[in-house]
Formats: C-alpha cells, structure tokens, sequence
C-alpha cells in the first residue's frame, strides 16, 4: 500500500514549515526539485534532502545557484554520490552535507561516511542530517580537525 511506503511523510521534520509539489504518478510518489526543475521518486532520504535544500536557500539565504546535488566522486576506485554540496562564490566546495533516512540515527558511521566524500571534495564545512537531527563541522586549522559548531555555517 502507498501509505505504508510514506509513512516517513507523517513524521515531524525538525525545519520551519515548508511546502512541497508532491504528486503520484505510476503508483509513486514523486517530489518536484527546484534546483533541477524535474520530479524525483520520493524516497526518505530524498525527502530530508528537500526538506535541507529548502531550508538553505529559504531560511539561510544560500543561492540556489550554487548548489551541486548527488555529484559523483571516486574513492578508492568506487563511485560514489555525496548529497548536498554548496559552492562558494569563487566556485570552491564550501559546504558537504550527508542525508539519511529519517529513520536511521546519526552516528559516527555517518560523520565518517561524509568525511571520506570530503577527501575528495575538500569543503571546509560538512554536515549530517536525518531531518529530526542536524549536525554541522568546521575545519579548524589550528588543530587540523573538523569541529562541531551550533548552526548551519553562514554563507559568505
């Protein structure tokens, strides 16, 4: 049954009130991405994507523009996609964010899986969300490691 599949869709988000172009089609629920301009299957994780994208670009002045999602990268000879990251305005990686599941709890797990992303990428931010919880790093130069800051980092 299709409500069972979206049961994530009754869940209580921790993100200001947002809306959503969400329609079935196929038997599917699908989900209009903005910054693509297409409708995407609607799955938890693509849910607590939006839910990030919009909350940036709305809430935390990010420009649209400069968001690059599921691009691929190579580790250690695997393809791999990171979710969410936010350019700069000189183009350079700025911000990695990893998004699970609304059901899958943040772990270590989580933070190493988008600090190996960002061996490639090199953002001086990253963050980790499931949408009920977020947490946000900065690499601090002076100790060589990300540290946990409070917030999303302010876009410059």
């Amino acid at each position: 049954m299709i409500a069972d599949r979206f049961a994530f869709l009754s869940k209580e988000m921790n993100f200001p009130g947002m809306e959503f172009k969400i329609k079935e089609a196929n038997g599917q629920l699908i989900i209009f991405d903005s910054l693509r301009k297409k409708y995407l299957v609607l799955t938890p994780e693509e849910w607590v994507r939006q839910h990030m994208i919009a909350f940036l670009v709305q809430f935390k002045n990010y420009p649209k523009t400069l968001f690059s999602l599921e691009k691929g990268l190579q580790y250690n000879k695997l393809l791999k996609r990171s979710d969410i990251l936010v350019l700069n305005r000189n183009g350079n990686p700025f911000l990695l964010i990893e998004c699970k599941a609304p059901d899958i709890v943040l772990s270590s797990k989580t933070l190493e899986q988008v600090c190996v992303y960002n061996k490639s990428i090199q953002a001086p931010h990253l963050g980790i969300t499931n949408g009920l919880n977020h947490l946000f790093f900065s690499f601090d130069e002076q100790s060589s490691n990300y540290l946990q800051i409070p917030d999303v980092p302010k876009f410059m």
